[in-house]
């Protein structure tokens, strides 16, 4: 769940992990400085901002170990390569951190304790769950997932037209980065697509596990930058055998005669018109013009400071003054 838009900026961690830093490094700046004061310093030195994101980070009250989920009748038992942001912290680093829309259906976040969030291979999982009731499994050895995928590329074509006239950066779907992948003893799912938004150098990687329990699933999804896959889908592995829903309310509990029925199955979690919902796509989509949000929310007084931030090599020379002789 993150600010994916690049700059043509080279880094360490590639393009989308530079803007990233950047991204979260305003957004951070704003809840510690004021608007004043940022108006008149829009020339705020990289080093004060990122002062700012290390004290929002510093601020953050990770738990460790067994950890519950009453919402979700669900918990993890985390190992100590990984620890846990409740609700409110989790919330705080989606909202003022990585810039995204309110979203109160967040139950927490996990955090690779080998990547801070303010680090350049920072990744996250965003937990949530959909109580939307029992999803049968009845279609998982059968779904073509190749077949699937066009379908999935040619909708999200069909979407892009609404997008663009709405504003926002087209959006490809170049493929699996991991094709879909069962687990029928453990009721997991998880796959991962490649994604490619217009004017981004880089491609994204939208990681996606599903958990299914007697009424409902638990979501973990983790964006980061094609470079990132191997640690990526090294940690979800890892954190998938954590994850599990308590006893009554696991997939195996459920009770034919009294419990709600999703109304659909594995390949819908997976292509169906639900990704918008438990998915990361459209809040995806939403924060490419985190630019324009800030603009609409009247911080125009950060226009410099953004434009340094934000302005690709080709905007910039666009908006350099014409030299004089």
């Amino acid at each position: 769940m993150r600010v994916i838009r690049v700059d043509t900026v080279q880094s360490a961690g590639g393009n989308i992990m530079w803007f990233r830093w950047r991204v979260a490094a305003l957004a951070a700046a704003l809840s510690f400085v004021s608007m004043s004061a940022v108006a008149q310093d829009s020339a705020a030195s990289e080093a004060e901002v990122q002062a700012a994101v290390t004290g929002f980070v510093q601020s953050l009250n990770y738990r460790s170990g067994e950890i519950a989920l009453p919402q979700a009748q669900a918990h993890f038992r985390l190992t100590p390569d990984y620890r846990f942001l409740d609700a409110g912290d989790a919330r705080r680093v989606l909202e003022e951190l990585w810039g995204n829309p309110p979203d109160d259906s967040v139950l927490g976040m996990v955090v690779p304790t080998a990547a801070p969030l303010d680090g350049d291979n920072s990744w996250a999982v965003v937990v949530t769950f959909s109580d939307e009731g029992y999803v049968t499994d009845e279609d998982a050895a059968s779904t073509d997932y190749s077949e699937l995928l066009s379908e999935m590329q040619a909708a999200t074509q069909d979407e892009n037209a609404a997008r663009k006239s709405a504003g926002f950066e087209t959006v490809e779907l170049v493929g699996w980065a991991v094709p879909p992948l069962y687990d029928s003893a453990s009721k997991k799912l998880f796959w991962a697509k490649e994604l490619a938004f217009q004017g981004v150098d880089g491609h994204t990687l939208n990681y996606d596990v599903r958990v299914l329990g007697r009424h409902g699933y638990l979501s973990l999804n983790a964006v980061a930058g094609m470079d990132q896959l191997p640690r990526v889908k090294t940690g979800m592995q890892q954190l998938l055998p954590m994850a599990e829903f308590d006893a009554g309310a696991r997939y195996a509990d459920f009770n034919e005669s009294t419990d709600k029925l999703a109304g659909y199955g594995v390949a819908a979690l997976i292509g169906g018109g639900l990704a918008a919902k438990t998915g990361l796509l459209a809040k995806i989509g939403a924060l490419l013009l985190a630019f324009k949000k800030f603009l609409v929310i009247g911080v125009l007084a950060l226009l410099g400071f953004v434009g340094k931030l934000w302005s690709s090599r080709r905007e910039r020379e666009a908006q350099r003054p014409p030299t004089v002789g």
